[in-house]
């Protein structure tokens, strides 16, 4: 029975479902990146046509939890001939970029930035400014909008959560009935009497795998036979740990026995969530309507689609949004995943007075945190209403990397390991803990590195044993190390690589990057800060940590869920979403891969191992486009109605026709059901026994961190696109 190009289409092929080859109007299986199909000779006539912190300890029992679950492209990019899909040149005599459509999509063209012309030099920018920022943690917050421009309505709620790698939690809430409006704060936290923004990324089990404790509690609990307590396991939705488990960091703890990365992610969410409901709700009782609040939750800017996929997982599970009534169908798109940088940029937005930029004007974001850091460039658009808020544009393609503070930690304990290596008494694991928190909560932040050279930093040790050699700095139970060697061996690595990352980045655009914005808990280390500075105070005007830096992520989310209109307009697509096709044979793919043609049935020369770009890597999306594809699949018969197909990515900037050409992940599989298509149901109906054809129309929409699909009909929304995310 013909299938694509007259080929034949087993039943479970995953390539059986492939458009009809001889409409030009259609995708053939994907959009195509080249020539156009023509009516190919030899094709059969009978084929029918396709229709249209520091941390105290809580002398208390620990709180039981009840059901807790277990960029701007390159220039060579910018040259590139324009018919190429999701790119666009440059008319240089009109200084507008040239739109160019991808086949199939709407009316809305993708615009590639401009590489070259810069925005006019302004004089009055603002001094850097500098403060002392606290470590990071998971954080939280929660708001609930005025009824004013650009809030989403009377009394409708906001809530943020900022899981960090060291720390997090809820982190502020607010109301137009309470405090004007303000975005409040959870500050209180079970395990001590004290205040905290934020709250420690640590859980305790018991040998069954139970939480015994979690965030300070967990963190501060002594060493207990039988229990396993667990730090850090964020980094486990690393892309590269998700791809490959031999590359994930062998410096990171062991997971409990029976236990994966997502179970303890949901497990610490699940605790986190039902603390910050007690909290909220006793803070302002009946306003807070839980059930129907928006939840944002941040990622890095480094993770892929797939880890964002299972955060949004662990987020449900946790019960993070939930149905609220009946026929509540879409209760899960109340769950919002951003990236982290974003975040920050939507809380800088709103500090006009800090950095006094104008439109046109540009800045960056480097969000150090405690296990990545992450950059983003954005250009300043105008205002948003009336209260002053920055509309803002990425210019560049965010980027990431794991180069936290949570590494001077490790460094600092490879340091001890090395210094030590002869006096096992005080390389246990108590030892080494005690080490370390004496390390992070005393000198991680204030170290100014050259200046402290010459200056000794003494840490106690935990055990009596072995107290006196100096040789290797042990005097009278105590070690001490010069600053010299704590700052070659611990923070010039990690130090040097953040200064790495915004060079790179810097390098992204040949546009003056106006500001440079430090944020997260990172940012509060004086020797990070003063090496930025030194490193780029020549070309950066202004450097500085805005107010709130190490909570800015989670503040900055509560906005993005409060506002109705956009303040992030646009966004650049970090890599490229491409399909696998087989189409028919051009000239091109005869010279350069013969052995990839193969007849099919009715004798159509067909070039396998093609591929097709849905968006190019560095292309300009509005947040919330969806771009449009069509497709045709062929059936068999009125059961043969899902289409399935692979989606690829592609970090490279090359654009690629063959399959063999360049790196390609698979991203995940997405099964589009059509059988509740008018089109399909219509052709379905009529007795066919060589099969028949169904037109339809996909949408891929990208956020900052997600990606969706939908399937339309009519140019109307008709359902969703499952997406089967791959190992």
């Amino acid at each position: 029975m013909p299938g694509c190009c007259g080929s034949s289409a087993p039943k479970d092929d995953q390539y059986s479902n492939r458009p009809q080859p001889f409409n030009p109007s259609i995708v053939q299986q994907q959009p195509q990146p080249h020539e156009k199909p023509a009516l190919l000779a030899g094709t059969p006539s009978t084929v029918p046509s396709p229709p249209p912190p520091s941390f105290h300890t809580h002398q208390g029992s620990p709180t039981r939890l009840g059901g807790v679950p277990w960029t701007t492209p390159h220039a060579s990019m910018m040259n590139m001939n324009a018919s190429q899909p999701g790119m666009a040149s440059y008319d240089l005599s009109s200084g507008r970029p040239n739109t160019m459509m991808i086949p199939g999509t709407s009316t809305t063209p993708l615009y590639q930035p401009n590489p070259v012309r810069a925005p006019p030099r302004l004089a009055s920018t603002s001094p850097s400014i500098t403060g002392s920022m606290a470590n990071t943690v998971t954080s939280m917050s929660m708001s609930m909008s005025k009824n004013e421009p650009g809030g989403l309505g009377e009394g409708r709620m906001s809530i943020s959560i900022d899981f960090g790698t060291s720390s997090g939690g809820v982190q502020a809430y607010a109301s137009s009935r309470i405090a004007s409006g303000a975005i409040q704060q959870i500050l209180n936290w079970p395990g001590s009497f004290e205040t905290f923004r934020k709250v420690p990324t640590c859980l305790l089990y018991d040998e069954h795998g139970q939480v015994l404790a979690w965030g300070l509690e967990a963190k501060n609990a002594s060493p207990m036979p039988g229990t396993f307590r667990c730090e850090w396991f964020k980094l486990f939705l690393e892309p590269r740990a998700l791809r490959d488990e031999s590359a994930v960091d062998p410096r990171l703890p062991q997971l409990p026995p029976g236990k994966t990365a997502m179970n303890l992610i949901v497990d610490f969410l699940t605790c986190l969530w039902e603390y910050a409901k007690e909290e909220i709700t006793r803070e302002i009782g009946a306003v807070a309507d839980l059930n129907t609040a928006d939840v944002v939750v941040t990622c890095p800017a480094a993770w892929d689609n797939k880890g964002c996929d299972l955060m949004r997982a662990a987020a449900i599970e946790a019960g993070f949004v939930q149905s609220a009534r009946a026929g509540d169908i879409h209760w899960r798109d109340r769950l919002r995943i951003i990236t982290e940088p974003e975040a920050a940029a939507v809380h800088c937005a709103r500090l006009t007075d800090l950095h006094k930029l104008r439109p046109s004007q540009n800045f960056m974001i480097c969000d150090a945190g405690g296990g990545t850091v992450d950059l983003a460039c954005y250009k300043i658009i105008g205002q948003v209403g009336q209260n002053g808020n920055l509309e803002i544009a990425e210019i560049c393609a965010r980027s990431g990397a794991n180069c936290g503070s949570l590494f001077l930690d490790l460094r600092f304990r490879g340091l001890v390991q090395t210094l030590l290596a002869d006096h096992p008494a005080h390389l246990d694991a108590a030892s080494l803990a005690y080490f370390m928190h004496s390390f992070s909560q005393t000198d991680k932040l204030a170290f100014r590195g050259e200046m402290d050279d010459e200056t000794y930093f003494h840490f106690t040790c935990f055990n009596v044993q072995d107290p006196h050699d100096p040789s290797v700095g042990l005097i009278n139970g105590e070690l001490a190390i010069p600053g010299i060697l704590i700052r070659r061996e611990v923070f010039d690595p990690v130090v040097n690589q953040v200064l790495e990352m915004i060079e790179e980045q810097s390098g992204k655009i040949e546009q003056r990057i106006d500001a440079l914005l430090l944020v997260g808990g990172f940012a509060g280390s004086e020797y990070l800060f003063r090496k930025v500075e030194t490193k780029f105070s020549g070309k950066i005007k202004v450097i500085a940590r805005p107010s709130d830096a190490d909570t800015a992520t989670v503040r900055g989310a509560a906005q993005y869920g409060l506002s109705r209109k956009a303040i992030v307009s646009t966004m650049i697509v970090p890599r490229a979403y491409i399909m696998k096709v087989k189409l028919p044979a051009e000239p091109e793919d005869w010279l350069k891969r013969p052995a990839y043609i193969k007849e099919n049935s009715s004798r159509v020369a067909i070039c396998e191992n093609r591929l097709q770009y849905l968006v190019m890597k560095g292309a300009i999306l509005r947040k919330g486009q969806r771009v449009r594809t069509k497709f045709c699949k062929f059936s068999q018969n009125s059961q043969d109605c899902n289409f399935v197909a692979v989606l690829y990515t592609a970090e490279s900037d090359k654009i690629m026709r063959y399959t063999d050409e360049g790196e390609l992940t698979e991203l995940c599989k997405w099964t589009v059901n059509l059988s509740s298509l008018p089109t399909f149901q219509q052709n379905a109906s009529v007795a066919q026994p060589s099969g028949f054809y169904t037109e339809f129309e996909l949408g891929l929409e990208m956020d900052s961190a997600e990606v969706r699909g939908v399937l339309f009909y009519e140019g109307e929304e008709w359902s969703r696109v499952v997406f089967d995310f791959l190992n």
